[in-house]
């Protein structure tokens, strides 16, 4: 490997050196850092052994309420194979509105305590990194036998949501049901489709009532999502890069944007996983509750605020908050994904912590709500597999099938390994950035700081969309200013990218 080292330490590492299959490169990367956090890159023998008894889907369960006729369909990502969850609306006489949300029963076939299941557990999540995804369950099981495949019967854990006509949500239930999922329609295409920037896709156009259907749906997540926002959650837009192969050679970064489709599963998630909550509460069940606490540092989101002429409270306040992102994002939508990360870094990560019946979790502070969890997508998250096995429990009346100091220990372990996860696929995404960079040493960027503590302090540019750390020139700096850069080196083994001070 033809290579020179900068001072910086990391290397700069000449392109042709990486032609090839690069992607074959970064899954092995990948493969690496799985290692390194403790996560587990493969299905151990017992796993697989299990695996070879499951023959297809759960069966019907005699008494299951038959909901396949509605005009179900999911939406998901252009690539996305497990799919978790549908969504139907139910126009009423009235002007009122049901909503309803299946999610795919994957504890029907992947059993607490099974070989496939402590796999799960170990790893909590499913890992998406640019060249290769680690599923927490089997394939066979996420993407076919518990996936909610288009024309498909599959039993399904319903939230089951109506709505006044002005989108208040006035009553909500849960209950198991049998589902058929009539189109697998994907976000873009959608959001085109519904806003009138592109042609309705196939399954779409092949029916008027699915048209209609999904235009009922957009109409109440609209509604949510302005009453959300009005309450105090928060308008963030981060630029989430997605690495682009030409073959197995990486040509580019491709922006992938929040867009009307995804706002409207993102709101009927919310208020799902809301309901799911509250039908625990309402059996004396306890919950795995998904909360984001009070800003970590609001001292520094103030003075950010500051810096545009704005004032906020010196307490933390949602609503104000939200009120300074929308006056931001209509001044400068450019610049807006740069604040909205500012603001992210400096707000703090989510945690999952364990509610007791008649106790008070906190709230999720970037969504406005108070009662919240993770519970739709089972396939991939397995703080919404334990949601899962609570809410049947309580169903079915049968015993809590976790003890409370099980729960507050997945509560930590389902943080710590999400967290490990996280820095897997940035880690990843590093290295494809450093990839894409390795060529372009010495040239000039303008940055914006995203980190900064006694480990380091961290930039983001914006064309291509990377970050990387700050070498020198990083003095008197704090998230949020802006600067220009030099980029100084790179490592892509390591997922290195070194800026310095222009």
């Amino acid at each position: 490997m033809d290579s020179t080292t900068n001072p910086s330490g990391a290397q700069h590492v000449a392109p042709d050196s990486f032609h090839g299959n690069q992607h074959a490169t970064l899954a092995a990367i990948a493969r690496k850092a799985m290692l390194e956090r403790g996560l587990e890159a493969d299905f151990p023998p017992a796993a697989r052994q299990q695996l070879a008894t499951i023959t297809g889907p759960a069966p019907a369960i005699p008494g299951l309420r038959d909901l396949r006729d509605r005009l179900w369909a999911s939406i998901d990502n252009d690539d996305s194979r497990d799919l978790d969850q549908l969504t139907v609306a139910e126009p009423l006489a009235d002007g009122q509105t049901r909503i309803l949300v299946a999610v795919a029963d994957v504890d029907a076939l992947v059993r607490k305590g099974s070989a496939i299941d402590n796999h799960a557990a170990a790893n909590t999540t499913s890992v998406y990194t640019p060249a290769a995804i680690f599923s927490m369950l089997p394939e066979a099981l996420s993407t076919d036998f518990t996936s909610l495949n288009e024309d498909q019967d599959r039993i399904a854990v319903i939230a089951d949501m109506l709505f006044t006509a002005d989108g208040k949500l006035v009553a909500s239930d849960i209950y198991r049901a049998l589902v058929r999922n009539h189109a697998k329609l994907a976000y873009h295409s959608v959001a085109a489709w519904i806003t009138g920037a592109g042609p309705a896709p196939q399954r779409i156009g092949a029916s008027s009532d699915l048209a209609d259907n999904l235009r009922s749906q957009d109409q109440v997540a609209q509604q949510l999502d302005a009453q959300r926002h009005a309450h105090g959650a928060l308008s963030l837009e981060t630029i989430e890069a997605r690495p682009v192969f030409t073959g197995e050679v990486l040509s580019d970064l491709e922006l992938d944007k929040k867009n009307r489709a995804s706002q409207l599963i993102e709101n009927f998630m919310i208020v799902a996983n809301g309901a799911a909550t509250r039908y625990l509460d309402s059996k004396k069940s306890p919950s795995l509750r998904r909360v984001l606490r009070s800003p970590e540092r609001w001292e520094r989101i103030v003075q950010v605020a500051a810096g545009f002429g704005e004032h906020l409270p010196k307490s933390p306040d949602a609503v104000a908050l939200e009120a300074f992102l929308v006056s931001r994002r209509a001044a400068d939508p450019d610049k807006f994904p740069d604040l909205s990360l500012t603001i992210i870094k400096l707000i703090g990560r989510g945690e999952y912590v364990v509610d007791l019946p008649g106790g008070d979790a906190p709230g999720h502070f970037g969504l406005a709500v108070k009662d919240y969890t993770h519970s739709t997508a089972p396939n991939r998250r397995y703080p919404d597999l334990i949601t899962q096995r609570l809410l049947k429990a309580a169903l079915a009346g049968a015993p809590v099938p976790y003890g409370a100091d099980e729960l507050s220990d997945l509560a930590r372990h389902c943080t710590e390994r999400e967290d490990a996860a996280s820095k897997v696929e940035r880690r990843v995404r590093k290295s494809a950035a450093a990839l894409l960079l390795s060529g372009r040493i010495g040239e000039e960027f303008d940055a914006i700081v995203t980190g900064a503590a006694e480990k380091g302090t961290w930039v983001r540019i914006a064309k291509p969309p990377v970050e990387g750390r700050l070498i020198k020139g990083f003095a008197g700096l704090d998230v949020g200013h802006r600067l220009r850069v030099r980029l100084a080196g790179t490592d892509v083994q390591r997922g290195f990218i070194d800026f310095a001070a222009a």
